[in-house]
């Protein structure tokens, strides 16, 4: 176990209580509580790489880790009716169907590096989540551009990784 890996355990475990603020109509907190879980990805990243602690189990567990955060409220926005369950549900596929084909790649020995279109995306849905926790305008265009990267940015993942190509 490396210090990164308990930051990215960290923002796993911290997601119940996150929920939970959300569900207590705390949107304010939950949104700064959010944006920190949400930081918490760059600064295991930072760690791992400054004080070379890259390790197999944080290349796992860390975008497995971003993905619970960010579908987890999602879904609860969904319920709140505070975000559409088609976007939602497109964002979900994406990141089920990109996590198979990066275990794909792996058992093929490639390792597919994030693409700036996987970056970008990253930044969407965060910034999407929290305007949709705070119930801001444009909140649901955000959703829908975030949307857009994620699809665009799995086609990458799935041209990269040569899974459909004979």
């Amino acid at each position: 176990m490396t210090i990164a890996n308990y930051v990215t355990l960290g923002r796993i475990a911290a997601i119940p209580l996150l929920v939970l603020l959300l569900l207590a109509g705390l949107n304010g907190l939950a949104t700064i509580f959010f944006l920190v879980l949400s930081f918490s990805d760059w600064l295991d990243g930072y760690i791992a790489r400054k004080y070379k602690q890259v390790s197999e189990l944080g290349k796992f567990l860390d975008p497995l880790a971003d993905k619970i955060l960010v579908i987890s409220v999602l879904i609860i926005l969904v319920g709140m009716g505070k975000a559409g369950a088609l976007a939602v549900i497109l964002l979900t596929a994406r990141e089920f169907l990109v996590q198979g084909v990066r275990i794909h790649a792996a058992t093929a020995g490639m390792i597919i590096a994030a693409s700036p279109v996987a970056k970008l995306k990253t930044v969407a849905q965060i910034a999407a989540t929290a305007m949709l926790m705070l119930n801001l305008n444009g909140a649901a265009a955000m959703l829908w551009l975030a949307v857009l990267l994620s699809l665009l940015s799995g086609g990458v993942y799935i041209w990269q990784s040569k899974i459909l190509k004979p």
